[in-house]
């Protein structure tokens, strides 16, 4: 006999525990299956870890750097293997919590793979099968590091993200390939904890989908930092010899390198549910097809997070599984806007958006006007000694010809992963440039720069 809920989720990431801790603080019956371990890719082989590492190596730089204020600390140097047993022990810790909360929320969790077939029927496939049913079915079951051709991941001279995340050895020579969120990070990472780093993009920038100008800045801090970038490369296999390797890319290019790092972003998991006897349907990219409302072909059954075509970010995740729920209970919410979500990279300098860059806004036929302020001007940049990056802000032009409805806010430089709230919020809340120009910015804060930004759109400028 099935075991009945209300709910069954089936991948236990940050979209699929969303969706069964909302679920259950709703007051339904929710089942998760979770084949490997609950938190996912995010918790386990993505932000979490990586995050974790780049910490180390901010720590590495402040530490480097600090003759600069008077504090002299010698040369530092990292012991991978300390570092890693941290990243481990927050990676616990938060899959402990979570354990916790979905046991406090009385969601039964079932460890295996979890197939759904015919009537709303999932089969858990593990160490103890079990077979379900429920009126709702979400499909949560994530993404996996996509490959390339010419270069078969071995673990030890190519690595993907969940390999390169354990490492407990610094390599002295990295090529990484792909110039996107992921492949900055890791650069970024690599060239602090003292590899070479070659990075290689086939498109003519590296972070694709940055507006272009926060993408230029981005390079001009690598190159300072000597990570050699070659954007428009593309990559045509490598040459294994004596441990190393040379990677082949361009016309004639070519770098010898220890480690080679693919970063080509991930592959959607959307065949992972097995889906026979459904109308769910599956695209040729592995996407699971929704409409705006994540459902599926199958009436009751839902899709989010990695699976589906939306950004491939956890906040996101969280916002499909809580938006699932909410439309099963017929509260009939605000769809998420895919053009309008919040985007962070933490690479140094990091970077952060949300809304449209300058370019898709003059394409999609707004009459734009822009302003743009760099942080060497900022005081508490100064302070920090972080001035490398700007606040750039796009805004639509009002009948008048004055800048109306902030459309884009793009930031680069220290800490703006917490600084794009206000900027966020701006652009999801179709704000004006007079409107968020009124508001006061605290002194001496790295914040201030984005008021400084909006306040020039205005006509009258402080300090810019």
């Amino acid at each position: 006999m099935a075991e009945e809920h209300d709910l069954v989720v089936i991948g236990g990431g940050p979209a699929g525990y969303a969706a069964a801790l909302y679920g259950a603080a709703a007051g339904i019956d929710v089942a998760l299956v979770e084949e490997s371990k609950l938190g996912g890719t995010c918790l386990h082989v993505g932000c979490i870890p990586a995050k974790e590492l780049l910490e180390t190596a901010s720590v590495l730089r402040t530490v480097r750097e600090a003759g600069a204020f008077g504090v002299e600390a010698g040369e530092p140097v990292v012991d991978l293997a300390i570092s890693q047993s941290r990243k481990q022990g927050v990676v616990d810790n938060l899959t402990k919590g979570l354990t916790g909360l979905l046991a406090g929320r009385k969601v039964t969790v079932h460890a295996g793979t979890g197939t759904l077939g015919v009537d709303h029927t999932v089969t858990v496939d593990g160490d103890e099968p079990a077979v379900l049913q429920a009126p709702h079915i979400v499909l949560a079951t994530g993404s996996s590091p996509r490959t390339i051709p010419g270069f078969d991941v071995d673990g030890t001279l190519v690595v993907t993200s969940d390999e390169l995340l354990s490492i407990t050895e610094v390599p002295e020579r990295v090529a990484v390939i792909g110039g996107g969120a992921i492949g900055c990070e890791f650069a970024s990472l690599l060239a602090d904890l003292g590899s070479a780093v070659t990075l290689l993009e086939a498109m003519p920038e590296i972070l694709p989908g940055c507006d272009v100008d926060a993408a230029k800045a981005v390079r001009r801090a690598f190159k300072k930092r000597m990570i050699d970038v070659h954007v428009g490369v593309s990559v045509h296999g490598h040459d294994p010899s004596d441990g190393a390797t040379t990677v082949r890319f361009g016309e004639d290019g070519a770098v010898g390198v220890d480690l080679v790092v693919v970063a080509v972003g991930r592959r959607p998991r959307g065949d992972a549910a097995g889906l026979v006897g459904t109308r769910v349907e599956v695209d040729e990219r592995g996407f699971v097809e929704v409409d705006e409302r994540l459902r599926t072909g199958e009436p009751g059954v839902y899709a989010v997070g990695d699976v589906v075509a939306t950004p491939q970010l956890a906040h996101v995740g969280f916002a499909e599984g809580m938006f699932v729920v909410r439309d099963l209970l017929g509260e009939q919410p605000t769809p998420v806007d895919p053009a309008t979500v919040p985007w962070c990279i933490y690479s140094h300098p990091e970077v952060a958006f949300a809304g449209m860059t300058e370019a898709a806004a003059r394409e999609a036929g707004h009459d734009v006007v822009v302003s743009s302020h760099r942080f060497i001007g900022n005081g508490r940049a100064m302070i920090v000694g972080d001035t490398d990056g700007l606040v750039k802000v796009v805004a639509e032009k009002d009948p008048d010809g004055r800048a109306g409805r902030i459309l884009g806010v793009h930031l680069v430089g220290p800490w703006v992963t917490e600084q794009l709230g206000q900027g966020y919020l701006a652009v999801n809340w179709e704000a004006t440039v007079d409107e968020v120009a009124a508001f006061i910015q605290p002194h001496p804060t790295l914040s201030e720069l984005f008021g400084e930004t909006v306040l020039s759109l205005t006509g009258r400028s402080l300090h810019g």
